[in-house]
């Protein structure tokens, strides 16, 4: 948890608790346990009761402090919970008996959770796709009143000794939004500052990547980057931001020197808009499997409160710093 700590320091929300919709997954158990250990927040397991219990025995964990165990087939929560989503989803064409039967889902319960206030957050994702996760946060939790919309981002630690900048970046967007708008960029860019400031504390400088630095070349491509670092900048005028750039423009000072002079980044950017999915998920996957970094996310935002989506892939390393994160978000949330 080093990494983490040294970036969030004292943004630790032990009060906070965290729904894991897949608790019945050995890495889940083993990341809530390690959550606990490191004092990050309480949380709650959602899944079949005897296979949780069985997991935790394996650790010696049978009843730990601050862990909880929901089982959706058998909560007394149940009844509430489906009028609640029978009311959200009516409008939808949802019937009552529909709402009793998705109740049963560990998504829906998890979301329903955080939507009850019986939980500040949710995670999910580490066996279930990123759709229905996702799917599940926008449905229960829905939007924030002032959010544009819902975007995702990965928080990219460097910490290896051959990493010549230390410490974190947002990558944004490389787990949902397929081909926005320049109006989208510009809200992702928006939103990715304020994550990357609640998150770390420091102040967000944004690079608006693409394959052209400050006209270097000429495409509607490059036009979109442009035009979204305007109405961006419009939007929030003390935001430090600028675009197009090229990756290594925006990343490294002697290149932003040749490359783009009058850039106030000045090659020492902290957060990476990329033009669209491709970009941004290959993006991170070359940071990560071939730079070293270390990837969380996808770290939703612009939600009403948070909801994050582990990769399959995730360990229990991965959890932990996903519960973290969730927790610093739903303080900031409420702050």
């Amino acid at each position: 948890m080093t990494p983490l700590r040294t970036i969030l320091g004292a943004a630790s929300s032990p009060d906070k608790i965290i729904a894991l919709a897949e608790g019945d997954d050995p890495r889940i158990v083993e990341g809530a346990l390690k959550a606990r250990k490191e004092g990050v927040a309480r949380v709650i397991l959602v899944g079949d009761a005897a296979k949780v219990r069985s997991l935790l025995a394996e650790h010696d964990a049978e009843t730990v402090d601050g862990i909880e165990i929901h089982d959706p087939n058998d909560s007394p929560h149940a009844e509430r919970f489906a009028t609640e989503l029978y009311e959200l989803r009516k409008h939808k064409g949802m019937t009552g008996d529909q709402a009793a039967q998705q109740i049963r889902n560990r998504l829906t319960y998890a979301a329903m959770l955080v939507h009850t206030g019986l939980a500040d957050g949710t995670v999910g994702g580490a066996v279930e796709t990123t759709s229905d996760t996702v799917r599940a946060a926008l449905q229960i939790i829905g939007k924030a009143p002032d959010a544009a919309m819902v975007s995702s981002f990965f928080l990219m630690f460097y910490f290896r000794d051959h990493h010549t900048v230390k410490g974190a970046h947002i990558f944004a967007d490389c787990g949902l939004v397929v081909d926005p708008d320049e109006q989208e960029l510009a809200e992702i860019a928006r939103a990715s500052a304020a994550s990357f400031k609640t998150l770390t504390s420091q102040t967000p400088r944004v690079a608006m990547l693409s394959f052209s630095t400050s006209g270097s070349a000429s495409h509607p491509k490059v036009t979109k980057v442009s035009r979204a670092t305007q109405i961006a900048k419009s939007a929030e005028p003390d935001l430090l931001i600028d675009g197009e750039l090229q990756f290594d423009a925006a990343f490294v000072p002697e290149v932003a020197d040749k490359k783009a002079k009058n850039s106030p980044l000045r090659g020492e950017a902290n957060v990476f808009v990329f033009p669209n999915l491709d970009a941004g998920n290959l993006g991170y996957k070359i940071a990560q499997r071939i730079g070293g970094a270390e990837a969380i996310g996808p770290i939703l935002q612009g939600l009403a409160k948070p909801a994050n989506d582990l990769s399959r892939g995730c360990s229990a390393e991965d959890v932990l710093h996903m519960i973290a994160v969730t927790a610093v978000q739903a303080q900031h949330s409420q702050s």
